[in-house]
């Protein structure tokens, strides 16, 4: 709890100023993932407008995964060591240059110039939105992380949908109306800027009281053993959802022949469940601790995982939607998790995360699509299945339970 300097009132967590800084938040997160799942849900039709390969789509994905994650520790460094309220702004605006360069991209080099302006985009937005939100949740991060990632797994599920209502039937030009969404997504971050701009007034007058600082009763050693064990958790997610999230559709339309309207809404389905997931993910860890949503959460996703490349159809999409539910609220523990080992370190963290992340699934997404070139679209799911299985190293994580210091 906080006391308010001009008041002296006490601000809980729950309050509305505090509750709307984190739905903003959410929404910043919404709109940036939103715009990263069109592009590429719209791979498909890049890929027949262009003529490209596999191959050639995984390295655009790679591209645009190695600028949403190169810069995201450097990126959470800059902002732990040099704070400033107008970086969201920033990172909307580099998104929305990429959009507007894609719209008329018309060879494989210009479509990755404007992915590498989109991913910068993704970089600067993804560290900095986590530290605010790791700030405005006043102690219940598991809480404010989880309404935070929600956003973005909405935005990743709005995406595929309206790039099936938009760009598949209309055609690549119309990137250009989420550029324009891009510049409505710039004025909805302004009452963010306000808070962090009265934020960074409020802790710089001498006297007031700091942020509280949460340590864990842990070692140095058993600190880095637990990052190591988390980071071999993210490789194990990430991996997975590189293969859904870049090759779903393929998968879909090779295997079953639908159609990419079609693939497009089968997406949509796994990134709604995702979303749903996110959200139950961080208060259970808040309420029955952070080890047991993650352990749960990636394991628990094996059998689906095994039994997804045999399945006809309706059953695909079934196990895709358990998947989504399941594997999403993992997210948000492990972030959480890795905040309090380090909570000295927070925009550090959340860029080595989110970038690790990213940069994962962007080597996965390069490796894959040149092994579905060789081997078929099929194979690929056939080999991710068993990535799952490395979530029972959670079992080894420490049971961390934070103590209060200022």
């Amino acid at each position: 709890m906080k006391k308010n300097q001009a008041s002296g009132r006490t601000m809980h967590p729950s309050s509305p100023s505090t509750l709307g800084i984190l739905f903003s938040l959410s929404l910043a997160h919404l709109f940036n993932d939103m715009f990263q799942s069109v592009v590429s849900a719209s791979y498909p039709v890049i890929k027949d407008n262009l003529a490209l390969t596999f191959s050639q789509i995984g390295m655009i994905a790679f591209i645009y995964q190695l600028f949403a994650s190169v810069f995201q520790p450097v990126l959470g460094i800059v902002f732990d060591k040099h704070p400033k309220p107008w970086y969201l702004s920033m990172g909307t605006t580099s998104t929305m240059i990429g959009l507007i360069i894609m719209a008329y991209a018309g060879s494989v080099y210009m479509v990755a110039i404007a992915v590498s302006f989109i991913g910068l985009g993704s970089s600067i937005i993804h560290p900095e939105a986590s530290r605010l939100t790791h700030y405005a949740s006043d102690g219940k991060h598991g809480l404010g992380q989880s309404i935070f990632q929600v956003g973005g797994n909405f935005g990743s599920a709005i995406g595929p949908l309206l790039a099936a209502l938009i760009i598949a039937p209309y055609g690549q030009k119309y990137m250009l109306i989420f550029a324009g969404i891009a510049i409505i997504s710039l004025a909805t971050k302004r009452p963010i800027t306000r808070w962090y701009k009265d934020r960074m007034n409020r802790i710089s007058i001498p006297g007031v009281k700091k942020d509280v600082i949460h340590r864990v009763r842990l070692t140095k050693h058993q600190i880095y053993y637990s990052l190591i064990i988390l980071l071999v958790l993210i490789f194990s997610k990430y991996v997975y959802t590189a293969s859904l999230s870049n090759f779903y559709t393929f998968y879909l339309i090779e295997k079953f022949n639908v159609t990419t309207q079609q693939s497009q809404f089968f997406l949509f389905a796994f990134l709604f469940a995702s979303a749903v997931g996110t959200l139950l993910g961080g208060p259970i860890g808040d309420r029955f601790g952070r080890k047991y949503v993650i352990w749960f959460s990636i394991l628990g996703t094996a059998p689906f995982s095994l039994l997804m490349p045999h399945a006809n159809l309706f059953w695909t999409c079934i196990l895709s939607i358990l998947i989504g539910l399941i594997l999403s609220s993992a997210f948000s523990a492990i972030l959480v998790y890795a905040q309090e080992l380090l909570p000295t370190k927070v925009g550090l963290i959340s860029g080595l995360f989110f970038g690790l992340a990213f940069g994962i699934a962007g080597v996965a997404a390069a490796i894959l699509g040149n092994i579905a070139d060789k081997e078929g679209i099929e194979y690929v799911y056939k080999f991710c299945a068993y990535m799952p299985l490395l979530g029972f190293v959670a079992i080894f994580l420490p049971n961390v339970k934070p103590q209060r210091k200022r």
